[in-house]
């Protein structure tokens, strides 16, 4: 999955790729090297970010969505959103997928909505908000929580009529480095929900903070920790650089022949 962040304020690349002409060259960039789900967002979710109001994040997540899949009309597309009226709209002009970072916490009428769409469902972990998330972050068994939360949000939406769900434990999103790699060290225990496993790792704080590096300089390490995760069992790899993700993919399937 490739990200195309339309925020003028995203963690990594600053808002560089927000102009609509240039997130449609880096969609034909991406799916040139083999991705397989291009995923929009237009609301950031970096710590400290606050929440914005549907007209906002529509104002610049629309625009993109609907050129991207004028232009290419064959590719499966997500959004990035934890509001169900950008869900709505989303779906209605082209998306395949919603990919919500709160898990219908944010806007408790989303997975419900999701379920009058019939659209699959990313549902990821996050302790608290985007604004404080990260400020002391606390967990008995962080493993068993996140297993335990999503599998809560999975029973939700098969209750709403969800019956594609995805799940993601949410790297970064109200949690330590510490409990970052626990996670990532079991990753496999979330096969129990018998789901497809997303994950967003791609130069994350969790690899930026051990290394002493910034997130530009952070792809080396990226490759390294999907690596790890795909030996878990990982389903998909959300990422902003796909050609070295999908040589890490590549290499990882004639490691398991």
């Amino acid at each position: 999955m490739g990200i195309l962040n339309a925020t003028p304020d995203s963690f990594y690349n600053k808002g560089r790729e927000s102009e609509v002409v240039q997130l449609l060259r880096k969609a034909a960039q991406m799916l040139e090297e083999g991705a397989a789900i291009l995923d929009i967002g237009g609301a950031s979710t970096k710590p400290g970010s606050k929440i914005i109001d549907v007209e906002t994040e529509w104002a610049r997540v629309g625009p993109v969505l609907e050129m991207v899949r004028a232009k290419f009309p064959d590719a499966w597309l997500s959004v990035d959103t934890y509001n169900a009226v950008t869900a709505k709209r989303a779906v209605e002009a082209g998306a395949d997928i919603i990919n919500d970072v709160s898990g219908g916490h944010i806007d408790a009428g989303m997975i419900a909505q999701v379920g009058k769409l019939q659209v699959p469902y990313i549902a990821m972990h996050m302790q608290g908000l985007p604004e404080h998330m990260q400020v002391n972050p606390q967990y008995d068994d962080v493993v068993q929580e996140v297993c335990n939360h999503l599998r809560d949000i999975c029973d939700v939406a098969k209750e709403n009529g969800v019956h594609d769900i995805i799940v993601d434990p949410g790297f970064g999103f109200g949690k330590t480095v510490e409990h970052n790699y626990s996670l990532l060290k079991n990753l496999h225990v979330l096969k129990l929900l018998g789901k497809p496993i997303l994950v967003g790792l791609s130069r994350k704080s969790m690899i930026c903070k051990p290394l002493q590096i910034p997130a530009e300089a952070a792809l080396n390490g990226t490759t390294a920790l999907h690596m790890l995760a795909l030996q878990q069992g990982v389903n998909l790899l959300r990422v902003h650089d796909v050609k070295e993700a999908m040589e890490a993919v590549t290499l990882f399937r004639y490691y398991c022949q």
